[in-house]
């Protein structure tokens, strides 16, 4: 009857109670370490920490990774990289159960802490639990899920050490996000899109630990004072492997050399007949300034800092919206033609970018840069053709 009563106190009671309540030298915390799933927004794996009490009848998990839809202005926040995550308890069995379910493997790490160690997590993680405390503002790489477990463990462990064997050799940022999604999928895409160049550096060892599966890693080579920190690791949920289904006519690659081959052969046929498609142009580059304004606003309207310094940019350019309107003119004003070997010159550099390393661009923008790069030289001889008198261009 005890249990049952300490059980529905940490349960459905307020947080704070639930610090009072002691913990039995049979209590263990552990770290649990669940793989990727099917959706690109759980395809990086997921961490939380355990707590389990057989003498008091407790066996609960804690979660950093929860959205709180209920923050005011979720969605405007979202859009801005205001995100704000929540800390959340539940039964451990129910827990373990989704993750079964989606078929993704669940490890635990038994830690090795000393009662008092014990009880002092449990009262943070309960005084983190209270409605004043348990909300975060999200990081995608320095405050998630992952990153709280050493954080706390170091807190809770000052003299815990990790040692830097867990990382075999430093990524990028850009490229440990990009390990579990494949490079020709509309979400590794997107990202690849999104994100500017801030991401292409080197990740120090230990903000590798942004990513779950390196959490789990580095607690294997954790230590204090030469005794490993992991008592026991343990196998929850051994998924069961499912094959990888991709439609190459679903995906980027195929959607862009379509566009690519159709400016092409719009580019050969206008070459034949000494003409311009003049909206296909104009149509072509509202489109382009469109996406470029999308990254314009990345970079300068959200506090998502890793959509800064994105140089897609270079070929996705806001005032080409300027442009569109000269293009869909029968006779463009003179400038256009500069304009259009800048537009070559910014291609040109957005591969120097490349090459160098500064940023890594998707794979799937090849044909449509082949293509726009081909389409802007013929451009450039085609409204030489067309362009208006200088006379008439006074003043423009």
């Amino acid at each position: 009857m005890r249990k049952l009563l300490l059980l529905f106190i940490l349960i459905f009671c307020k947080p704070s109670f639930a610090q009072q309540i002691p913990l039995s030298d049979a209590a263990e915390i552990s770290v649990l370490t669940m793989g990727p799933g099917k959706d690109l927004y759980d395809s990086f794996g997921h961490t939380a920490i355990r707590l389990e009490d057989k003498v008091r009848g407790i066996d609960v998990t804690y979660n950093y990774g929860v959205y709180d839809f209920n923050d005011p202005n979720f969605y405007a926040k979202f859009a801005k990289g205001q995100m704000r995550y929540v800390l959340d308890r539940r039964r451990t069995e129910g827990f373990l159960r989704n993750y079964i379910e989606a078929n993704r493997w669940i490890k635990e790490q038994v830690l090795a802490l000393t009662p008092q160690e014990k009880q002092a997590m449990f009262n943070f993680l309960e005084n983190n639990l209270k409605p004043e405390n348990r909300a975060y503002n999200y990081d995608f790489f320095y405050d998630n899920c992952a990153t709280k477990i050493p954080q706390i463990l170091q807190d809770i462990v000052p003299e815990m050490t990790i040692d830097s064997s867990f990382v075999d050799a430093p990524k990028t940022f850009r490229t440990l996000i990009q390990q579990n999604v494949h490079w020709n999928t509309w979400g590794s895409f997107g990202m690849d899109l999104g994100i500017g160049s801030v991401v292409d550096r080197v990740a120090p060892v230990k903000d590798h630990m942004f990513l779950p599966e390196y959490v789990f890693k580095a607690l294997e080579v954790s230590s204090r004072d030469g005794a490993p920190m992991v008592a026991e690791t343990k196998t929850l949920f051994e998924n069961e492997p499912e094959e990888s289904k991709r439609n190459f006519f679903s995906s980027p690659l195929f959607a862009f050399l379509i566009l690519g081959l159709l400016i092409l052969w719009i580019t050969y046929r206008d070459s034949k007949n000494e003409s311009r498609s003049r909206i296909f142009d104009a149509v072509l580059q509202v489109f382009l300034g469109l996406v470029g304004v999308i990254f314009l606003l990345l970079w300068f309207a959200t506090d998502h800092y890793t959509t800064a310094y994105n140089y897609n940019l270079l070929w996705a350019f806001p005032l080409n919206i300027l442009l569109a309107f000269q293009l869909g003119k029968k006779h463009p004003k003179r400038w256009v033609k500069g304009y259009l070997k800048f537009l070559l010159l910014m291609l040109v550099l957005m591969c120097m970018h490349w090459l160098v390393g500064v940023q890594v661009f998707p794979k799937a923008l090849i044909p449509i840069l082949i293509a726009l790069a081909l389409r802007y030289l013929y451009l450039t001889k085609a409204v030489e053709r067309d362009l208006l008198p200088a006379v008439e261009d006074d003043g423009a």
